[in-house]
């Protein structure tokens, strides 16, 4: 199957992911573009699933304060390099985990972290477990995971904290 460069373009719009990365993935695909995402999604976990043990002592802390300044929330997230930290994906990411915890307010970031006493499911106290606020068909592990394939770099959330007035 011949794959135009419109539809890689394209493909990589959606994605991010590399132009030869999109080229393949629609190749395999048979130029639909829907597979072709999952096939680089799939793709990206398994890149991140690699990249987990690497080191991450670069990153940002982010803020987000809601609407009437109410509530608010700080997040860290970490990388390798600070280059990455820098990047408009990279930035995003913090700036929509922190909103994430200010909308839900997660106990812990992951399963691990969960308290033994604490009561409810992993769906709603951890943080990577949650459905995404913006797209509540993925998880935040997923979005996290995205950012991990389009940098090419392990993306770990460190820590946060939440706060609301009058609590």
């Amino acid at each position: 199957m011949e794959v135009t460069t419109a539809q890689v373009k394209e493909l990589r719009e959606i994605t991010g992911a590399g132009v030869m990365d999109c080229k393949r993935a629609l190749i395999e695909a048979g130029g639909d573009k829907q597979k072709a995402a999952e096939i680089l999604r799939k793709g990206g976990l398994t890149a991140a699933e690699k990249k987990s043990h690497r080191t991450t002592e670069q990153g940002l802390v982010e803020c987000y304060i809601h609407a009437g300044g109410r509530i608010g929330a700080m997040v860290e997230v970490n990388c390798e390099t600070d280059f990455v930290a820098r990047t408009p994906d990279f930035k995003a990411l913090a700036r929509d985990l922190a909103m994430q915890v200010a909308a839900t307010g997660p106990l812990s970031v992951s399963k691990e972290d969960l308290p033994a006493a604490a009561e409810g499911t992993p769906e709603e106290l951890c943080l990577l477990c949650q459905a995404y606020i913006r797209d509540p068909g993925r998880t935040v592990q997923d979005i996290v995971n995205d950012v991990i394939a389009k940098t090419g770099e392990n993306v770990q959330v460190r820590r946060f904290a939440r706060f609301e007035l009058g609590s």
